[in-house]
């Protein structure tokens, strides 16, 4: 029996999908492998890999079906909806239905240029929405605490099963007890039904493995994450004990690489992590474990709920115009939306191709929870009447290449969306003197972070550093990021003579990738009390041979230990390490 063009399509890319999901999970398993021999290396190849292999397999996919299927019918909208009803039949039992609906939404997407976004003939909402399916696979582990936490926390050890041994289980599970026998609420430590559950599948990021669960007793409960680290060569260590969901939600955050984790069932998944982190949305936990492109379909999703509320318009986003970017946001959706203008200031000597490049290179890269993550919009279109008359003629004047109008309609060609911050210059001009203190020794924690994974922000100006809701400061504009490893530190030479030192222009060559740290203070503050401050709080951050020694670490193929968690949370602190 001959196939129709809509089934072969369907089945096309079902094909495609089945190919991304075993390199996907192989790339993943092996996670456990690479922290158990410490092949640190390996792991950020891994993970950059991993983040690449989706659009390469939509690449192969598209070109398959081009080879395939005759051009009208593959064009042809009809025919999609009749693959759309083929490919949600075929996908209907599976445990990644929703991962499924993105990847056909993605082939959909590359054939028309993402026109023609409706329902009829792609996954615009879920075909499963109304009633998904449950999988009835346990999960998660469980282990009754008995009244004796130490006994609880080393039998979780024990069955995390790794090959490597702890150095010492017993200490780590006696600091353990101590912990939670502190620390946790009275109505858990003392209830005779307490109980750890954890899932199953460790989670792995940088040199860390994670496992991620909760204490309950009854209707209360508490998040954990047990941090699981290399001690030195000599074996494991557990590092600590993480349960207020603050600082859960911090491990999980937008800002970090996505995690190295087994999820067979991630819709189930993904929702038991919502559990543990009830202010984080889906799209977000859909990224932390790797399903970025997933989580972009959520986010969509959700954002057209929210502007169909009509709740608020787009606005211009407050803060100082950004040079090369024009940035807008739905104040009740926590998103501001980031469009590259046509004209930069002069002098931003880049192109529209190079801004994207550095957006892409951030995206691969570690960001060692100090760079937002973004997601990559192309053709996003909006009623007129939802954006605010002052933005909307903002918008067009500054990158009518890629924002037009078109009847009430507003197309946008192409943008960025990242999570809502406070500005850091402006969240300053609010601060106590003890908030002010925090905040900078965070800013610079944060450029301190960066570099150790071998990136310089370049323009390290207030204004582009945000500060989040749990009061962490995060780098979000990457037009001038580049790795540190490019850079040339320099000390400033000595004058001559006094008349050089008076000079407007300075007496010494300056080349393209040459950076004078000690000049970082009158660029970065112009108030002189922030600017003591700073000095006070991060002096190595002036002088050029700190820089150069990160860079010979670097050089010399070190992986800096960057963890989501303060060096005064750890069991054993080594603050020659970077954290938090």
């Amino acid at each position: 029996m001959k196939l129709s063009p809509a089934y072969r399509l369907a089945a096309t890319i079902l094909h495609g999908f089945d190919e991304y999901r075993s390199r996907f999970k192989l790339i993943t398993l092996d996670a456990r492998r690479r922290f158990q021999e410490a092949a640190w290396k390996e792991a950020q190849q891994a993970s950059a890999e991993r983040i690449n292999l989706y659009q390469e397999k939509v690449d192969e996919t598209l070109g398959k079906l081009r080879r395939t299927i005759d051009g009208d019918s593959l064009t042809h909208c009809e025919c999609w909806r009749e693959a759309k009803q083929h490919y949600a039949e075929m996908i209907s039992q599976r445990l990644d239905y929703e991962l499924a609906e993105t990847y056909f939404n993605s082939l959909f997407c590359s054939v028309f240029h993402h026109r023609h976004i409706r329902d009829d003939w792609m996954f615009v909402y879920s075909s499963l929405d109304s009633a998904p399916h449950h999988s009835g696979i346990e999960l998660c582990h469980h282990r009754k605490a008995e009244g004796d936490w130490e006994a609880a926390v080393k039998g979780v050890l024990v069955e995390a099963g790794f090959e490597v041994p702890f150095v010492d289980l017993d200490l780590c599970a006696h600091l353990a007890g101590e912990f939670l026998s502190t620390h946790l609420p009275v109505a858990l430590r003392d209830a005779a039904d307490a109980e750890i559950e954890w899932l199953k599948s460790v989670f792995y990021r940088n040199k860390g493995a994670y496992l991620v669960g909760r204490i309950l007793a009854g209707d209360t409960q508490v998040p954990l994450v047990l941090p699981i680290l290399h001690d030195e060569g000599k074996g494991l260590k557990l590092d600590t004990v993480i349960i207020e969901p603050q600082e859960v939600s911090i491990i999980f955050s937008f800002t970090r690489v996505y995690f190295q984790v087994d999820a067979t069932v991630p819709g189930e998944f993904v929702r038991y992590l919502q559990v543990l982190m009830p202010d984080k949305p889906l799209n977000e936990l859909y990224a932390a474990i790797g399903f970025f492109k997933h989580g972009k379909s959520e986010f969509f999703r959700e954002l057209n709920r929210q502007v169909a509320r009509r709740e608020d318009k787009f606005i211009i986003a407050p803060g100082v115009r950004g040079m090369v970017m024009a940035v807008f946001m739905l104040p009740s959706h926590r998103t501001v939306f980031k469009i590259i203008k046509d004209r930069f200031d002069p002098t931003k000597e880049m192109s529209r191709e190079n801004v994207r490049e550095k957006y892409s290179l951030v995206k691969r890269h570690d960001r060692v929870g100090r760079m937002a993550d973004t997601q990559e919009f192309t053709y996003l279109v909006s009623r007129r009447d939802h954006f605010d008359p002052d933005c909307l003629d903002e918008l067009l004047a500054v990158a009518p290449s890629t924002v037009r109008l078109k009847d009430d309609k507003v197309i946008i060609e192409h943008c960025y969306t990242e999570r809502m911050m406070t500005p850091l210059n402006l969240y300053l001009e609010q601060c106590d003197v003890e908030e002010t203190r925090a905040v900078l020794k965070d800013y610079g924690n944060a450029i301190k972070q960066m570099a150790a994974a071998n990136i310089f922000p370049g323009d390290m100006l207030l204004k582009n550093f945000g500060v989040t809701r749990h009061g962490r400061v995060i780098f979000y504009d990457y037009d001038e990021v580049c790795y540190l490893t490019e850079c040339n530190f320099r000390h400033i030479p000595e004058a001559l003579y006094p008349e050089q030192e008076m000079s407007d222009e300075p007496w010494y060559s300056v080349g393209p990738n040459d950076i004078f740290p000690e000049e970082f203070g009158p660029f970065l503050f112009a108030d002189i009390r922030l600017r003591k401050l700073f000095y006070e709080l991060h002096p190595e951050l002036f002088d050029a041979d700190y820089w150069k020694g990160l860079q010979n670490a670097i050089a010399s193929g070190q992986v800096i230990d960057v963890y989501p968690y303060r060096n005064k949370q750890r069991f054993a602190e080594d603050q020659g390490e970077l954290t938090y």
